[in-house]
């Protein structure tokens, strides 16, 4: 029929067509996260942990630090530029003890060995100064607010509404799964887990006519985790180098590691369920509401897990970036984030780029929001700035106007994000295990954490016309931070 139309009511009618399909749409979506005891991870904080340590002694340390890790060995490497002196061995050791790796033994037929010993692992280090090529182009003779960015690069943050700390759902109980199956460790709870473990959240979607997203149920959950040998292993044996107290307090360490099918029963009731009791959705519910029997569980799908972390895999930093990020939503500008001081602005641009979706979403001028920045090595400015609302931005807002509140009250330049971020203080090993963003920011030891998880309060521009924030931007020194 359409054929005896013309081509505009031709276009109209298919796109009603769409929108009615969109209107009815449901989906299912996945996100996956790992353990502080993954290789991959196990790099990232090592390598973070080598910044903290450069920026605790010189807050402008230039670093590019990568950490490998194989077997019973940790090698760390790249560039850095400090007036720190720097104990790599020390450094590495501490936070390979700090996960809980403390024995190994080279057999993969052994159930003794967790995959690496903090004591007696060897640590190689190859690191030299930053080329002055790129120190020249960057920071030499250049002021705060005029350094310029340590590379080229796009980079992009995230936001929605469908739970209080503005994550998507599926991502967000990824990251605490694999964060719940640590503290469970960690407090002797289950203390026959180990390090390494993987998780990942199927949720079913439904998405509404004005483009946000809405969680209808957890579709699926899979937890691969290390475990020490069921039925026989030991508590005094598995707990002898972690200091670690059982709980209950009655635990006796003569205690004995249950059977698999007792160790998934556990894992479901103290760290899956428990975990869902911790998330709220955008209604103010639990996210426990969205889980029952409908849900497929998967818990060690293959089986023993009992070799892991290095002796299992290799790992390397920057291997997790979408893990480190939504888990799949949004976008990705492939730029990893640890080892990476302020200048880099693959992190401290992504680190903006979240702080600005969340605003944007947490002010009600939309329900979702992309952000997207660009950088050219040397240039202090920002190239260009993208805002995309996938259609739900409200009122009379659009996402150009939302793009323009963005330029009036953010300020993108790496030293400018140095300062508002408080991006110089020696806090990042943290952010390298469970996600950077959708943490709780707090303070200690004088040190701003996950400061860019404070949204702006913008809601006074909410009720405002394109018209309106246009007058607003052309009375504001933008031209200071952004390009035209």
């Amino acid at each position: 029929m359409l054929g005896n139309l013309d081509d505009n009511n031709a276009a109209w009618l298919k796109a009603q067509a769409k929108l009615i399909l969109a209107m009815s749409r449901t989906f299912l979506f996945s996100s996956e996260s790992v353990n502080e005891g993954h290789p991959d991870k196990l790099s990232d904080q090592v390598s973070d942990a080598v910044l903290d340590a450069c920026l605790k002694a010189d807050p402008h340390s230039k670093v590019a630090c990568e950490t490998c890790c194989k077997d019973n060995m940790v090698m760390v490497f790249g560039e850095i530029t400090t007036k720190s002196k720097l104990d790599f061995d020390s450094i590495a050791r501490k936070a390979v003890s700090d996960i809980g790796y403390d024995s190994f033994q080279d057999d993969l037929e052994s159930v003794a060995s967790k995959g690496i010993d903090y004591k007696r692992c060897e640590v190689l280090v190859r690191i030299n100064k930053q080329s002055p090529d790129i120190a020249g182009g960057v920071h030499v003779g250049k002021s705060e607010l005029d350094v310029g960015a340590g590379d080229q690069g796009i980079m992009f943050g995230y936001a929605t509404d469908e739970t209080e700390d503005c994550m998507p759902l599926t991502h967000l109980v990824a990251t605490r799964l694999g964060k719940k199956l640590t503290d469970v460790r960690k407090d002797g709870s289950l203390w026959w887990l180990r390090p390494d473990g993987k998780t990942q959240v199927t949720v079913e979607y439904k998405q509404n006519e004005d483009g946000s997203v809405e969680p209808l149920k957890i579709h699926t959950v899979v937890i691969s985790t290390q475990h020490a040998e069921p039925g026989k292993a030991k508590m005094a044996d598995e707990l002898k180098d972690e200091g670690t107290e059982p709980a209950p307090k009655k635990a006796k360490k003569d205690c004995v590691a249950p059977s698999m099918e007792e160790m998934n029963k556990l894992i479901t009731t103290h760290v899956v369920e428990a975990t869902l009791n911790e998330i709220t959705l955008k209604n103010g519910k639990k996210a426990i509401s969205l889980y029952g029997k409908h849900t497929n569980m998967h818990i060690n799908p293959s089986g023993k897990f009992i070799i892991g972390g290095p002796q299992g895999d290799a790992g390397l930093t920057g291997r997790k970036i979408i893990i480190d990020t939504y888990g799949g939503w949004g976008a990705h500008g492939g730029g990893a984030f640890s080892g990476k001081d302020p200048t880099k602005v693959d992190r401290s641009a992504a680190y903006a780029c979240r702080q600005m979706a969340k605003t944007v979403v947490a002010s009600g001028l939309a329900k979702r929001a992309l952000v997207q920045l660009s950088y050219a090595i040397g240039v202090a400015k920002p190239l260009s700035l993208f805002v995309e609302t996938y259609g739900t931005h409200q009122g009379q807002l659009t996402p150009e106007a939302i793009t323009d509140i963005v330029k009036i009250n953010f300020d993108c330049r790496p030293g400018a994000l140095a300062q508002s971020l408080a991006l110089r203080e020696p806090k990042y090993q943290c952010t390298a295990a469970y996600g950077h963003f959708g943490r709780t920011p707090f303070e200690k030891d004088g040190c701003k954490f996950f400061e860019w998880e404070r949204a702006k309060d913008l809601k006074k521009y909410a009720k405002l016309t394109p018209a309106q924030v246009k007058d607003e931007l052309k009375k504001s020194d933008f031209l200071t931070k952004w390009v035209d």
